[in-house]
């Protein structure tokens, strides 16, 4: 029989009470609200693409580059060891590898090249899933899906550029377009003197002769992913703000006046790299009407704003996984966590909140798949895009910085990734317009669009009346009340924007539950969320409720499982 000391000394050499990693899982076929979207939006024909990204993001040489690329952020190199420009970023090898995942599997390209039924949901859930495992890479990802909208203005320079940049290779190599087979967009909005408000822009647009080529001058406070091959830029020029393409190269070959003053030391999303940009002459072409580059740039910010709903989704997917996984294996006081009463509470609270997210993110997506065959759509889209972009991208924080507290100080050390999703959480309620941003964007499209006024109605019309929900009647009738007052007092509604907001989202969340979540799930989401005196943090489901059903939907591998 061991001794009590070489008993203690066994116990010091190996940990006890310890959950394994969450890794060797799928994280596209272990979340049932995600593979259920894919197939009701007509996505099923993505589904091996999906499914194998999920695989390939689960296992533990993915989630490795992940750490490594946050860990080894992105170096400025402005000079050459002869004093000349360089303006050149250099990145881990970490990084290069998770870009040239995303881009095989078409995360930057899928809807401009698969023109068919649910490719921009099958886009929407490769993005779910890629930023579940490191989001900082998405940002590029991002851009250059988006950019794709903005330039539709301009047909001959899209057909110029647009092969390479729908192209699934992946080249980081810092040379002219022509010699690359594979090109990114970056884009450049913002200087320290206007910030969001794009319109107190100075950089200044001068046009060479009658054509259509410019010479900019001036600065951008915040230009995202700098080592992109072009941008997306707004200037002032003779008739006003304007839309430009603004590439590192010039079309003669020469390296264009972009000048890299640094790089943004951030909170989080370490890997990517923000910047502060000078351009001196720098070669531009204009994109759209001079005069009109608010308009032209939005299909750009739109389709990000879609991208900031579906990351801020992801995240809260991928803190629920962690907390429901460390909590099936850690013990305290004789049980499991996850069979003790209070943390059931909370871990279904949180897959409530996950699942609603997923749902509205998916469904939105949707409405862009099918926004250029319905009108209907379209309005729904328009206004759904700025609700869905200011709640999930609130709610994000919030339930991820719960979810980190379900792992206690484990969840608060960096070898977790909870530190790097917390800190990765409050982005998207900033990138592409902030939280009162969105809400008078919500207010405008509210009082100049009636047709978004329509669009929103109909959906929730199609859950009204339901004998089984009549929590959420009422809460629909109140809603619908609110626009019709909106639109009686517009001079005053700016001030309860948010929570007109905050009503408008949590409706929409509600009659999708209703819709396609378990009905347990839908009537314990409208209990929990929509009575007054709800509670304000997670864990505060009602004491009577069946949580099983909810944890189980979570569905996620022991350790020693592999899932497909």
């Amino acid at each position: 029989m061991n001794s009590p000391a070489s008993r203690a000394e066994e116990l010091l050499q190996r940990p006890l009470n310890q959950p394994p990693p969450l890794t060797g899982y799928n994280l596209f076929l272990s979340d049932p609200t995600l593979t259920e979207a894919v197939r009701r939006y007509g996505a099923e024909w993505a589904v091996e693409s999906i499914a194998e990204l999920g695989r390939i993001l689960g296992s533990d040489p993915a989630q490795r580059w992940g750490f490594e690329a946050n860990e080894n952020p992105p170096v400025l190199h402005t000079h050459d060891r002869s004093g000349n420009r360089r303006d050149e970023v250099v990145f881990h090898p970490a990084w290069h590898n998770l870009m040239q995942l995303s881009i095989q599997h078409q995360l930057h390209s899928l809807p401009w090249l698969a023109r068919r039924e649910g490719a921009q949901v099958a886009r929407a859930s490769l993005l779910m899933i890629a930023a579940q495992n490191e989001a900082g890479h998405t940002c590029p990802i991002s851009m250059t899906f988006s950019g794709i909208a903005a330039l539709q203005a301009e047909p001959d320079l899209l057909r110029q550029w647009q092969q390479k940049i729908l192209s699934p290779t992946y080249d980081p190599s810092f040379a002219p377009a022509v010699e690359k087979n594979g090109l990114l967009l970056g884009m450049g909005m913002t200087e320290k003197q206007g910030g969001s408000d794009a319109r107190a822009n100075i950089t200044r647009a001068e046009r060479i002769g009658s054509s259509r080529e410019y010479l900019i001058t001036g600065h951008k406070w915040f230009c995202s992913a700098p080592m992109c091959d072009a941008f997306l830029v707004l200037a002032q020029a003779e008739k006003g703000l304007s839309c430009f393409f603004l590439p590192r190269w010039t079309p003669t070959g020469e390296k264009n006046n972009f000048f890299i003053q640094r790089l943004k030391d951030k909170m989080g999303n370490r890997s990517n790299a923000s910047s502060e940009v000078e351009f001196q002459n720098a070669w531009a072409h204009l994109v759209g009407e001079e005069g009109r580059g608010i308009a032209t740039i939005i299909e750009m910010v739109n389709h990000t704003r879609l991208d900031c709903a579906v990351a801020a989704a992801a995240l809260m997917r991928q803190a629920l996984a962690q907390a429901v996984h460390h909590c099936s294996y850690r013990k305290a006081f004789g049980k499991r966590l996850i069979e003790q009463p209070l943390m059931r509470n909370v871990l279904a609270d949180l897959a409530l909140e996950s699942e609603a997210a997923t749902l509205l993110a998916m469904r939105l997506a949707a409405a862009f798949d099918a926004r250029e065959s319905s009108e209907s759509e379209r309005a729904f889209a328009r206004i759904a895009t700025a609700i869905s972009k200011f709640w999930l991208c609130k709610r994000s924080p919030m339930h991820v910085g719960e979810a980190l507290e379900c792992l206690g100080g484990n969840g608060y050390v960096e070898e977790s990734v909870m530190p790097r999703l917390y800190r990765e959480a409050p982005l998207y309620s900033i990138w592409e317009g902030s939280g009162n941003v969105i809400c008078l964007d919500i207010l405008r499209a509210l009082l100049r669009e009636p047709s978004a006024v329509e669009a929103l109605v109909q959906e929730f019309q199609s859950v009204q009346k339901s004998a089984n929900f009549p929590l959420l009647n009422k809460f629909l009738q109140a809603v619908e009340s609110q626009l019709v007052a909106v639109g009686k007092n517009a001079s005053n509604a700016e001030a309860g924007a948010r929570r007109l907001a905050e009503d408008l989202a949590l409706a929409l969340q509600a009659s999708l539950m209703v819709r396609y979540a378990p009905e347990a799930n839908a009537s314990l989401f409208i209990r929990s969320r929509l009575r007054e005196d709800r509670g304000s943090t997670f864990g505060t489901l009602p004491q009577q409720a069946d949580l099983a059903p909810i944890l189980d939907r979570i569905a996620l591998p022991l350790s020693g499982e592999k899932s497909a």
